[in-house]
């Protein structure tokens, strides 16, 4: 899709002149201290179908914004599609973790560990890079053990293993598994532009915060890739099959994507047996797929904060019809609401600007 055919709004005018001024989107979530409004969250969010018509949105749904993290699924595509995963036999907690942000705990760092040996290689040939993990718990042991946090701790070791067994399948040098020029990230990228319909000349490639490539386009593209993903019936057999198995992996351990606790993925995933695919990336962007239905929603806070966020998703989930009564009750703790101290009392309040 070229910014030439979508309608000539300012963020379109500015993303097809490459400007990179932002466009001053509408107020989505504010929170309130007592009486007054303390802090406001402006973004854009979009609901299509696997067309890629838009079904419903606010703020300037056409502007590109760098997906991060959000499309490590669609990243995980040629991983299958090159029969890298069956012959490195993965398992469905090993496909779970390779589209995951995961939160370091224990039941991830040893999925990636055991499909780093067997594919012949260690947790030195990560370039992800280390970080304490995620979950509080987790590290707070750790450190009590006195044991040192690795790259299988990042939140990325998943995705980053399994671009090591593409790389390994396809040829290339394990010292180049991430570099943008070689085969497998080659296949990343063209599974990314052919499911999101985005044109190469409009799909910026940077840097992530793992090292991997990471792609700025249109979040009415981004939507539309997990629509596509999330209901692969219209696709290409080895497509559909591929679209099929990490989906399915997601759903069979919800925990494994994000994790145990205090994970909102894990949580919507887990709260919907796995009927909505979602999928978080830095910067406060996130995307949920229907799966055996047409829509997908993304979303993306102009301060990429997640402080908004999941009040917003909550909100959208239930505005969009995608979620159940049922499901919205389980997930009430992430809904909008009166706003606690550590103290417990009520100080003030976050709400979804509808």
């Amino acid at each position: 899709m070229s910014t030439d055919s979508l309608p000539k709004t300012p963020a379109t005018q500015a993303a097809s002149n490459g400007a990179d001024s932002f466009p001053t989107n509408p107020i989505l979530v504010q929170r309130t201290r007592g009486n007054h409004v303390e802090s406001v969250h402006r973004g854009s969010w979009v609901l299509v179908d696997s067309a890629g018509q838009v079904l419903d949105g606010a703020g300037a749904t056409h502007y590109p914004v760098f997906a991060r993290s959000s499309t490590k699924a669609l990243q995980a595509l040629p991983l299958i599609e090159t029969g890298a995963a069956d012959a490195f036999e993965m398992s469905k907690p090993e496909l779970a973790l390779a589209v995951a942000s995961h939160r370091g705990e224990t039941c991830h760092t040893e999925v990636v560990e055991g499909l780093l040996r067997r594919i012949g290689l260690a947790v030195g040939d990560l370039r992800c890079g280390s970080h304490r993990p995620y979950d509080s718990t987790r590290w707070q042991s750790m450190e009590e053990a006195g044991e040192d946090f690795s790259a299988l701790h990042n939140n990325c070791s998943g995705k980053h293993a399994a671009f090591l067994a593409l790389a390994k399948h396809v040829g290339d040098a394990s010292a180049s598994y991430i570099d943008p020029l070689s085969r497998g990230q080659q296949l990343v990228r063209q599974a990314l532009l052919e499911m999101t319909g985005t044109s190469p000349q409009d799909l910026v490639v940077a840097v992530d915060g793992c090292s991997a490539p990471t792609f700025r386009l249109p979040l009415v593209n981004l939507a539309t890739g997990f629509a596509r993903f999330a209901n692969p019936e219209g696709l290409p057999e080895i497509r559909r099959h591929a679209a099929q198995r990490l989906a399915e992996a997601v759903a069979l351990h919800p925990d494994l994507i994000g994790g145990t606790r205090n994970q909102i993925c894990s949580a919507i995933s887990r709260a919907t047996g796995g009927r909505l695919f979602p999928k978080i990336g830095a910067e406060a962007v996130y995307v949920i797929g229907e799966r055996g239905g047409q829509r997908a929603l993304a979303i993306k806070m102009d301060d990429g904060q997640a402080a908004g966020l999941p009040v917003l998703i909550l909100h959208l989930l239930r505005r969009c019809g995608l979620a159940r009564e049922a499901e919205l009750n389980s997930l009430a703790a992430w809904a909008a609401g009166p706003l606690n101290n550590w103290a417990g009392l009520v100080v003030g309040q976050t709400t979804v600007m509808d």
